[in-house]
């Protein structure tokens, strides 16, 4: 009874390694690909995901996390309290939440500020620079992994591994499903010279 339930969770076991490396697989070639394809950002129905590489924002968005952000629409619609992502003078994105909309004849800017920060940002944002909303999805630490995936080294790697992962375990499994024949034919043998003895 005790050999068949553990011959149970192995099974269970090895069927969720299987899955659990099948979509990593999955996911990490996704990451890549859509990396790649929209010219340094994934993008996931229309709302792309952005690293965030400072504390400038906690505790609500943690340094190291992802957050989704969602392109496009009037760039002049925000209002204070909104969180925008913006190119500073540097070419920069930065993600900070708009502390008072100025209006300058036909155009509108923003000042901004981080939430951990104790100042407004030195430049007020002009509403042509602002490239996406904001709007609350965070996943902490996964940020880490998108920055790496954006590298050369990151993208080979995160394409590679998770595939050598499943050839190393479709090996392991093979061999393991030879070694339980190997056991049973010194059996079936004694078996079958028991028979012929009688």
């Amino acid at each position: 009874m005790t050999n068949k339930i553990f011959k149970q969770v192995r099974k269970w076991l090895s069927f969720l390694i299987t899955v659990v490396l099948f979509v990593s697989l999955v996911f990490t070639v996704f990451i890549t690909i859509s990396t790649k394809a929209s010219g340094g950002e994934p993008e996931v129905m229309g709302y792309q995901l952005k690293a965030v590489l400072s504390g400038s924002m906690e505790p609500d968005i943690q340094t190291g996390s992802i957050i989704a952000v969602k392109p496009g629409g009037d760039m002049t619609r925000f209002q204070e309290g909104d969180v925008i992502t913006f190119l500073n003078e540097n070419e920069t994105l930065i993600t900070h939440r708009v502390s008072d909309v100025i209006q300058s004849g036909e155009h509108v800017m923003y000042e901004t500020k981080g939430d951990n920060n104790n100042a407004v940002d030195p430049a007020t944002v002009l509403s042509d620079n602002v490239v996406a909303e904001y709007e609350g999805f965070t996943i902490p630490y996964l940020g880490y992994v998108v920055t790496f995936a954006n590298s050369q080294a990151g993208s080979a790697m995160l394409l590679i591994l998770p595939g050598i992962l499943l050839i190393g375990y479709a090996a392991f499994t093979i061999w393991q499903a030879l070694s339980q024949i190997e056991l049973k034919k010194p059996a079936e043998s004694k078996a079958q010279e028991a028979v012929e003895q009688k």
